[in-house]
């Protein structure tokens, strides 16, 4: 029976990785890489890096293959529509990968940013090829240190305040409102800046982007005096860069709900 493993990595700081993850590296012969283009190789150098700091050289292969585009221009009700059809791309690329370059002994690896439990679709697009019913195979998840508890700790703040919850969502529905009864919101997949709709709250922001990597940019404050150094500092990575990845805690700092 083939065997894939699910490998939290991370936020991108090879240091980041616990020992259960180096194990499971260890113990697997193929790693399955997407590649999102030219734009993004930073994100397949990363990977490699944290292979060749961890995993002796000549135990394992690499099998890069290209990542499907999604309709990122997709809002409304056509957005669901938009991510299922990506899902289901992707799927039939692991499916390949699977049956192709994975021989009936060997064990294989998905390195997933941060924890593959949180704003990660590689769990689902497992059992989806499951179902297919045309491979079979067994898959173990190991949890990895997410890009929300590496920006807490390099901010050197909790997530909650005591007795309070805390709320971990996008930017797409932070822009339908704050929410009711809380006062942290960390914030994923914000492409849009939502952040600035609240500059008149008296709220603070713990910003952080490219965390855990050489590049990693870090701010903080009073939302209306972070917010537009969060703007510069974003746009002028962007385009250094080509390509983002951030996240942010919005604190209430009333305490009100």
């Amino acid at each position: 029976m083939r065997k894939i493993h699910v490998i939290g990595i991370g936020a991108g700081d090879p240091d980041q990785l616990t020992l259960q993850a180096v194990r499971a590296m260890r113990g697997t012969d193929v790693f399955f890489v997407l590649g999102k283009g030219e734009v993004k190789d930073d994100l397949v150098r990363l990977r490699r890096d944290m292979l060749e700091t961890h995993v002796p050289e000549g135990t394992y292969r690499v099998v890069e293959a290209r990542d499907p585009e999604r309709d990122r221009g997709a809002e409304g009700a056509a957005y669901s529509p938009a991510v299922e059809d990506w899902r289901l791309a992707r799927a039939g690329i692991y499916e390949r990968l699977i049956a192709e370059e994975l021989g009936e002994d060997e064990s294989g690896a998905f390195l997933v940013w941060g924890d593959p439990s949180l704003y990660d679709s590689t769990l689902g697009i497992l059992e989806e090829v499951l179902g297919r019913g045309t491979v079979a195979f067994e898959y173990e998840v190991v949890p990895g240190i997410s890009s929300v508890s590496s920006l807490a700790a390099r901010h050197r703040t909790g997530l909650n305040r005591v007795a309070r919850p805390v709320q971990i969502t996008t930017g797409r529905r932070l822009a339908e409102g704050f929410p009711e009864g809380v006062d942290d919101v960390v914030v994923m997949l914000d492409a849009h800046q939502t952040f600035r709709r609240y500059a008149d709250r008296d709220l603070d922001i713990y910003w952080g982007a490219y965390l855990g990597t050489p590049d990693e940019i870090l701010d903080s404050g009073p939302i209306a005096e972070a917010g537009p150094r969060i703007e510069r500092l974003r746009a002028e990575a962007r385009e250094r860069k080509g390509w983002i990845m951030d996240t942010y805690l919005l604190r209430r700092r009333s305490g009100d709900a």
